[in-house]
């Protein structure tokens, strides 16, 4: 696992943009600081990151969303809240703990009714939610275990349709695109993700850098052609 390196004036940008802009709210709080006490590691997106997706939710005029990697469910409140109140959201994580934290957030921010929370392998329930056949998602958002990325995104396009939206979190990883070496379990699948993303007929995308709190990164976007 790469160590990622943040420096103070970062930081400090990153914290004004969320006190001046993105004001999160209680329940927002409250899910980062859960998962702390439940000795989650600090790996949630940055709270300017997490009001992006909501926004991009509701420019897409998502219904339905997927979301790989819960974590404490700091995400999945940011998707939810650019949700409609009829809209619906599903959440794939794979540790019991993880997702019983999740739940506590996610039914203390008001959000309950909108998000349905999996538990298991993603690479199990991503075939589940296929035999299930609902409608299919608007918006996925991929942010688990970096090793099955390019099969995440495999099935985010066939459980999506034409002008579904991908967003890809920790695409640089403290720039190991360019040396695998650095992180020789999570960068090859990173790699193999933008690889595909870029050569795949039925994605068009692109990537944009980030520094902040969560160090030299980055996340992926794309439409489903």
């Amino acid at each position: 696992m790469i160590e990622h390196q943040s420096t103070p004036g970062w930081v400090a940008v990153e914290n004004f943009l969320s006190d001046a802009v993105v004001r999160p709210d209680r329940s927002l709080k409250r899910a980062v600081t859960s998962a702390l006490e439940a000795g989650m590691p600090p790996i949630e997106v940055a709270p300017n990151a997490g009001k992006l997706l909501k926004l991009l939710v509701q420019l897409s005029g998502a219904r339905r969303v997927l979301e790989i990697g819960t974590l404490a469910g700091f995400s999945t409140i940011w998707l939810a809240q650019g949700l409609p109140d009829d809209g619906r959201l599903v959440t794939c994580e794979y540790l019991p703990l993880h997702a019983r934290v999740a739940r506590a957030n996610v039914d203390d921010a008001g959000l309950g009714h909108k998000v349905d929370i999996r538990v298991g392998a993603a690479l199990d329930t991503l075939p589940e939610l296929e035999s299930e056949a609902g409608p299919p998602f608007d918006f996925v958002f991929i942010d688990a275990d970096k090793e099955n990325n390019p099969h995440y995104l495999d099935w985010a396009i066939r459980l999506g349709r034409p002008g579904t939206t991908i967003v890809v979190d920790n695409v640089v990883w403290e720039g190991a695109v360019l040396d695998a070496s650095m992180d020789p379990v999570n960068a090859p699948g990173i790699i193999s993700t933008l690889q595909m993303m870029g050569d795949d007929p039925r994605l068009d995308g692109t990537v944009i850098q980030t520094v902040g709190s969560k160090g030299w990164d980055g996340f992926a976007l794309a439409i489903v052609r």
